[in-house]
């Protein structure tokens, strides 16, 4: 009996500091999240460079917000900018992370990922009246083509042999194609469309798709292996529920 007894208090025991374990993991160390206008997939609600939870909202910021609760791991949520900015502080800082970042080769030694969060497509926009036609990158490395610098379609580009105007602001791109001083537009659908409605410019076309990708959220590589396999659990549970394609209908 005595030994039965002992026998449980150390399964007890044992389960307890798993708990305690557990909780330590999950509450000793928020995770410092960052983002930026990116719509439709995160983006300041007064479209505005700057923003603090609860004040961003895109789907995946949504997606983000309901995995770590899932999860039970605390965060700090801000948008910022610019990209090339919040992308070094997650390269440089343990428990940072930065999404919606695109999962590229050059980058998967660099971030612990968890994803996917959304899919993207990479595409050249011209003005409605645009005589311009490419078949493909090798041909618009001919015109004058604008995108973001650090972007990963500005990095995919290079390696194509196109070389961009890289801004500091995808927006202004926008002002560049309507002033004539970029031929094309190197940006993402539905971002790049987006961007635009929002800066009352509806008369584009899409020249190129020339690329299809999948977006997620990067984390330091610093940050413990349990943590990220405890979000991407609760991100695949919430697909095979059905949870994800709910929150991407809502922004349709």
């Amino acid at each position: 009996m005595l030994k039965t007894r002992c026998v449980y208090l150390g399964l007890l025991f044992l389960l307890l500091s798993a708990v305690g374990a557990r909780a330590e993991t999950t509450d000793a160390q928020p995770v410092t999240l960052l983002t930026e206008n990116f719509p439709p997939f995160n983006m300041a609600n007064d479209g505005k460079n700057f923003a603090r939870d609860p004040d961003i909202s895109g789907i995946a910021s949504e997606l983000i917000r309901e995995m770590f609760k899932r999860a039970g791991i605390r965060y700090n949520l801000s948008l910022r900018f610019p990209w090339d900015r919040i992308y070094k502080l997650t390269l440089e800082k343990p428990y940072y992370g930065l999404f919606s970042t695109t999962r590229t080769p050059e980058r998967e030694a660099l971030f612990k990922w968890v994803g996917p969060l959304v899919q993207n497509q990479w595409v050249l926009l011209a003005p409605a009246n645009s005589p311009i036609v490419v078949k493909d990158l090798k041909e618009a490395a001919a015109f004058r083509v604008g995108a973001y610098k650090n972007d990963a379609v500005s990095e995919y580009l290079l390696t194509q042999g196109v070389t961009a105007n890289n801004a500091l602001r995808d927006q202004e791109n926008i002002t560049k194609l309507e002033r004539g001083q970029i031929d094309l537009w190197a940006t993402s659908d539905p971002a790049g469309l987006y961007l635009a409605k929002q800066a009352g410019v509806t008369n584009l076309k899409t020249v190129l798709r020339f690329k299809s990708v999948e977006m997620y959220l990067a984390l330091n590589k610093g940050t413990p292996d349990e943590l990220v396999q405890r979000l991407q659990r609760a991100l695949d549970q919430m697909t095979q529920e059905g949870r994800t394609e709910a929150i991407k209908g809502a922004y349709r």
